[in-house]
């Protein structure tokens, strides 16, 4: 740690060491009486706010997320697709009422489909409107990465996995994991790794 210090006539001697931790700024001080004190982030207040901010805007567009996705697969590579939607199922997604969770894509006739995706009718739905929550929705995608998903699904044996529901420019979107499964010590792996972050978490914030 790079080390500074500052003293005046007949007041204590002080060292400042200062460093970096997991992305945060430590501050330790040393006095001559050897007593000692870390600050720890003196200078993010702002960037704390800011952080804030972001987490804010992430969780207003964000709608449903497939959790289990990571635990269960190897994400290889993400896509964006849009979805044909009735119009009691865009309320639905206003309402974050939708479950993507035991959801899967398929392809089919050249087509990608959102297969088990359950969202439930608003309470404003007009009665005549048969809703069926967990209907079979098509995906929209380009041409180029459709084929380039046929492909890699039947030559590599990869699968399609929702990853979750979010709001792009007022339209809804799902995000879809090209994936490959995990193995039984895969997912311990990921699991320790998981406990290990929320541990380090906890740390810092203390």
């Amino acid at each position: 740690m790079p080390v500074l210090s500052g003293s005046k006539p007949g007041c204590l001697t002080l060292l400042f060491s200062a460093g970096v931790i997991e992305g945060r700024i430590l501050i330790q001080i040393l006095r001559s009486d050897n007593r000692t004190a870390i600050i720890a982030n003196p200078f993010t207040r702002q960037q704390d706010v800011m952080n804030s901010k972001k987490s804010k805007t992430a969780n207003d567009r964000s709608i449903a997320e497939n959790r289990r996705a990571r635990h269960d697969y190897f994400i290889e590579d993400r896509f964006e697709a849009g979805l044909v939607l009735q119009g009691w199922e865009a309320k639905s997604l206003r309402a974050h009422t939708a479950q993507i969770t035991e959801s899967y894509v398929q392809l089919r006739n050249g087509e990608a489909w959102l297969i088990g995706a359950h969202f439930t009718p608003a309470k404003t739905t007009a009665a005549y409107v048969k809703a069926d929550p967990t209907r079979s929705r098509k995906l929209l995608l380009q041409r180029n990465q459709l084929d380039r998903l046929i492909g890699t699904v039947e030559r590599k044996g990869f699968t399609l996995v929702p990853l979750n529901l979010h709001w792009t420019k007022g339209r809804a979107k799902l995000e879809i994991g090209l994936a490959k499964g995990k193995k039984q010590h895969d997912k311990r792996a990921t699991d320790k790794d998981r406990d290990w972050q929320r541990q380090k978490e906890r740390i810092l914030k203390r």
